[in-house]
């Protein structure tokens, strides 16, 4: 009898000892992951009983905080949820947060630790416990062309548009999207979330940064940059044959169409860059070599996530094992990999002498009484390539801009890209980039444009008629806004 009640009382205390253990892990190791999980609801149910912070971007309250008949606060989307919706995000009671809802949560429900003196102030003037707000870098302009220029014409894809000097973003679309205010909303919120996480397009997807593809002939501004820092000049002559076999192999690739880089059997490499000739940059690129190569791209950015308070993955540059795989990267095709935020970044590294900024969303941190607490600085990540390098890739893709469908004749230096993908790439509807930035000279924003799959245009789409005339009129609205 004493046996088994000994036997009983040691498996009853093995059960506790692991139970005690369980607890441990979780309140302890796993408190971040469980308790600020975007689908742990109970938090923002807690939240309901304090206004959130207001989301605003010049002078516009995209988000904030109402109350409602049972003395809860509930969020609302105001200004064109629509063209919003992916920045923004949503707060849900049901589906939880996403985009700057959850990535700046705790700065909007006011528990952030750097807040703590504000707190500390409301409570003693015996103010309303609150949240602070965001104020946005966006401008309103600019995200409304860029939105429209996407979504009017039922094209798939992203727009990013920086300032070169500084790192803000100014405008950040992404099609299809969604509108928050439908997932608020308690009488639509299933509905709305079963048609969205069905749709193929993914428009609960930041195409603008959770989207890494092959940014095609954009690339060519990377290998060119990789060149002209080695022993190349825009007037190194490179092949201008329309075809090429890659080194080691029997594979061929040719250039657009099948035409010939200019008149003779060589061409500069100014003149190779102006007419995206693949070829050429498949001598350049394996003559530069593999580790130039994924040198200059990591520099630029290419693997590199930012912290903006919104989800984010990063491109690939991907194995180069050899010659071959060198030459096809060099063009922005194998494995190579980009997001438009990144290739944004590049353009805007160009037209900012080589220096890299960090980008940014979040101009400052209000607080209740819309005070300054802080304020995003400037911030240079590295010098990507000289200013002379910087300059002469300026000249080119002012050519590659005189080069390329509907060209207006603006300040503009540009480079297009028409990538090619999927198992059967060579018949596939390719994915239209155009990256560019204006004026060429002090840059007041630099953009880039990404049209999946052709847009409207299917197999017959490029860069230069499907995406540039979005990156144009994107360029337009920033320079009239003024801001």
């Amino acid at each position: 009898m004493n046996r088994s009640i000994r036997a009983t009382a040691v498996f009853t205390m093995l059960l506790i000892v692991i139970l005690v253990a369980n607890l441990t892990r979780v309140q302890v190791f796993s408190e971040d992951r469980y308790a600020h999980n975007a689908l742990n609801k109970r938090q923002y149910h807690e939240m309901q009983s304090i206004p959130r912070g207001q989301i605003s971007t010049d002078g516009l309250v995209l988000a904030r905080s109402v109350k409602d008949e049972q003395g809860n606060y509930r969020r609302e989307y105001v200004t064109d949820p629509v063209v919003y919706g992916p920045v923004e995000g949503y707060l849900s009671n049901i589906y939880g947060a996403a985009g700057l809802e959850l990535g700046y949560n705790d700065i909007l429900n006011g528990t952030d630790s750097s807040l703590f003196a504000s707190r500390w102030m409301d409570t003693l003037l015996g103010r309303t416990q609150a949240g602070a707000s965001l104020e946005l870098t966006l401008n309103p302009e600019a995200q409304q062309v860029a939105y429209s220029g996407l979504a009017d014409r039922g094209y798939e894809g992203a727009v990013v548009a920086i300032r070169p000097s500084t790192g803000e973003i100014l405008a950040m679309a992404s099609t299809p999207s969604f509108s928050p205010a439908a997932l608020t909303d308690t009488s639509t919120a299933d509905a709305t979330w079963s048609k969205l996480t069905s749709d193929p397009g993914a428009p609960l997807l930041n195409h603008a940064t959770q989207d890494a593809l092959p940014p095609g002939s954009t690339f060519k501004v990377i290998t060119t940059a990789a060149g002209l820092a080695g022993d190349f000049t825009p007037d190194t002559q490179l092949t201008a044959a329309a075809r090429t076999t890659l080194p080691g192999t029997e594979t061929t690739l040719e250039n657009y169409g099948g035409q010939t880089c200019g008149q003779g059997a060589t061409a500069s490499l100014a003149t190779a860059f102006a007419l995206s000739c693949n070829t050429a940059f498949v001598e350049l690129g394996v003559k530069v070599g593999a580790d130039a190569l994924r040198e200059q791209a990591e520099k630029f950015g290419v693997t590199d996530t930012y912290d903006l308070g919104l989800p984010a993955i990063p491109g690939t540059v991907g194995q180069l094992p050899d010659p071959a795989a060198v030459g096809q990267s060099s063009i922005g095709q194998r494995d190579v990999t980009m997001t438009v935020l990144e290739n944004a970044v590049v353009a805007a590294t160009v037209a900012n002498g080589g220096k890299r900024m960090n980008p940014y969303l979040v101009s400052r941190i209000l607080g209740s009484d819309l005070r300054t607490l802080r304020s995003t600085d400037a911030r240079q990540l590295n010098q990507a390539i000289s200013p002379d390098v910087a300059a002469q890739l300026t000249e080119m893709m002012r050519a590659s801009e005189r080069n390329t469908a509907g060209y207006t004749g603006a300040d503009i230096a540009s480079k297009t890209g028409t990538a090619e993908h999927g198992e059967d790439s060579r018949n596939s509807d390719p994915h239209a980039w155009y990256i560019a930035f204006g004026p060429s000279e002090n840059a007041d924003v630099a953009v880039a444009v990404l049209v999946k799959n052709g847009g409207d245009r299917g197999q017959a789409a490029t860069g230069g008629s499907v995406a540039a005339p979005i990156g144009r009129a994107v360029i337009d609205a920033v320079l009239r806004s003024g801001r």
